[in-house]
């Protein structure tokens, strides 16, 4: 019994859980992490806006969310109940040593038309994750993060896109279902479960 614990331990210990939004993106990240609970595996969060703003949703979101919450700041380690959002302006790429999962945070040009760009976070999670990944996909406009989650999930990560009647615009998460890129897609009110039943 004791080693069936430890096994669903550090099975979580190792997830990453990468998500991507842009217009509408800020009320459906919150929607899905204000109430995952507080020993959730790390996160990282890209949403199209400019610098400043990001800090901004990040501190919003640390104040309401069960876990913590701030903007990526190069070299940030990435540990259970922590999320860190792409800072606006930057790319945020997922990084693993001996010691666990961290994040480079480092300025760039426009991938995808944005700078962060959720394509260049999933392609990094895809790398270095691989099936130990759950990404999301979120409301958003134009097609940024359709290529990157195809990648997770030729790597063996489960992907959720949020559907066509909850999206504000149904832009990225129909890109990346065109793609063949999600495994399932999900009201936004449903997606912290699909979260969930993921990593029980």
């Amino acid at each position: 019994m004791g080693n069936a614990v430890k096994v669903t331990l550090s099975k979580n210990a190792n997830k990453v859980i990468a998500i991507g939004a842009s217009t509408g993106g800020t009320e459906a990240i919150q929607a899905v992490v204000q109430n995952m609970p507080p020993n959730t595996p790390g996160m990282v969060i890209v949403q199209h806006m400019p610098s400043g703003f990001t800090k901004m949703f990040a501190n919003h979101l640390n104040r309401v969310c069960k876990m913590e919450a701030r903007e990526a700041v190069d070299g940030d380690r990435l540990t259970q109940g922590l999320i860190l959002i792409a800072a606006g302006g930057y790319h945020m790429r997922l990084k693993k040593d001996a010691t666990g999962y961290y994040v480079t945070s480092q300025p760039g040009d426009k991938v995808s038309g944005y700078c962060p760009s959720a394509d260049v976070l999933f392609e990094s999670v895809a790398t270095v994750a691989k099936a130990n990944a759950i990404g999301v996909i979120l409301s958003g406009m134009g097609v940024d993060g359709a290529k990157g989650m195809l990648k997770m999930r030729q790597a063996g990560a489960f992907t959720i896109g949020q559907d066509k009647d909850t999206s504000v615009v149904y832009g990225m998460p129909l890109a990346a279902f065109k793609m063949g890129a999600v495994v399932t897609q999900a009201p936004l009110q449903n997606i912290m479960g699909v979260l969930m039943g993921k990593l029980i």
